[in-house]
This record gives structure tokens, sequence and C-alpha cells, in this order.
């Protein structure tokens, strides 16, 4: 994918790249590879690929318009909320990522791309979920953990008739429906599910879980527990 054809993409789903995004998107993927070769922060650096694999990936966490406030649970090089934050610039976004070495690489692209109003936490999701109850509008988390242990990890910090933004790959719909009951416990109700497609054709499962009850108080759990016994 070229930045003209993620552009177009974009513009096809509501959303206009200007200017600076495109330029801040540009040395984002610039960064992003220099900086691998420090650390692995991802397998993909190669440009093409990272805008269809982890730009317009992200994006397809936007389904409507996001304004207020929005935590991206297991952050790792960004994806999706630095890419989300330079599309939403009025976004107040808040990076969650644990490793410290990848929270040293979000500090420094924050810098290197000028961004304000977003923050790293070098904190756990079910750590930060037990001093952060119905904190945020959106909460995000990209492919990472089974979905069973990701809603408890993440379900307490988004606010009552707020969202988490599960994105899921080309089984997701089976994930939904495998977590069910947690999706349930934990207060959500599926609002929406969309299939999508990369420009390479991998197939995404992006679903909308509205928060509709207060999370019950005993969750999220430790971690160990959540893995151990997921919900």
């Amino acid at each position: 994918m070229t930045l003209s054809e993620l552009k177009d993409a974009l513009e096809k789903r509501g959303i206009i790249l200007d200017e600076r995004m495109a330029d801040q998107l540009d040395l984002y993927a610039a960064y992003l590879k220099e900086y691998n070769e420090k650390i692995n922060l991802t397998a993909i650096t190669e440009y093409e690929e990272v805008l269809d694999k982890h730009f317009y990936d992200s994006l397809l966490a936007a389904q409507r318009s996001l304004k207020g406030s929005l935590a991206d649970v297991g952050s790792g090089a960004g994806f999706p909320g630095v890419v989300l934050k330079i599309v939403f610039p009025d976004l107040k976004v808040f990076l969650i990522e644990p490793i410290q070495k990848r929270c040293v690489f979000l500090k420094s692209l924050i810098e290197k791309l000028d961004l304000k109003g977003i923050e790293v936490i070098c904190e756990r999701g079910e750590d930060h979920s037990l001093s952060h109850r119905e904190a945020y509008d959106y909460v995000t988390a990209r492919a990472v953990s089974n979905l069973n242990s990701l809603i408890e990890v993440c379900g307490a910090m988004v606010k009552k008739e707020g969202y988490f933004i599960c994105m899921r790959g080309k089984d997701g719909r089976a994930e939904i429906d495998a977590a069910e009951k947690a999706i349930g416990i934990m207060g959500f109700a599926v609002e929406s599910i969309t299939d999508e497609e990369l420009m390479n054709k991998d197939r995404r499962v992006i679903a909308y879980f509205r928060k509709v009850r207060t999370t019950p108080l005993k969750y999220p759990r430790k971690y160990n527990i959540i893995k151990k016994n997921p919900l």
C-alpha cells in the first residue's frame, strides 16, 4: 500500500488525511524502521507493509469519529493508539504498555512526531484497570491475548456507555461468540461487528462492545488467575 492508496482507502471510509497527518505517518514509518534496528518492535518494517498492516489496520478501529479519551492496552510500537491520535488529533490518548524498552520508544516517537495530548503509561493493563475504573470513553487492544482474558483486563477501564473496541483476525467472529459469557459478565453488549480486509487481503474483524452496566468490583482479577481461569 502506498501513501496515496492509504489516503484513498481512508477517504472511502470518511477519513480525510491532511498534509500534516500524512507527513506524521510518513515520519512514523521511517522512525519505526530505524528504531527497530535497536530493539525488536515489529517484524513488519517495509514502508508499504507498515502502511497496510499497521497504519490502515489500526484505523479500521475508527468505525466512527472518535472523541474524548482512549486507552490503548498493550500498545507495543503504538498500534493502534498513536495512529488514531494522528488522525484524530483532539482525542486524548493513553498508551498502556508494560515493557520498559517499548515505553522508551513510544515516548521518543511522541516527541519525534510532535504530538500533544498523548501519554505513555508503563504498566500492565490489569493493574491500570484497578486504579482507573470507568476512566475512558474508548479502550482498544490490537490482537493481544485471547478475548476472554482481554475483556477482563480492559473492561473495567471503560466508562458506562463507553466502548471497548475489539480488533481481531479472521477468526474474530468465532472468538466473540466464545467470549459471550465474559462480555456479559464485564457489563458489555455487542453493538456492532464488521468484517474488513487489508490491501493484501488479510481479514480483520472489528467489534464495538458498549458498556451497559458497571463492571463488578471483583474484576479484573490478578493476571495469573485470569490466564489460568478465564471467564
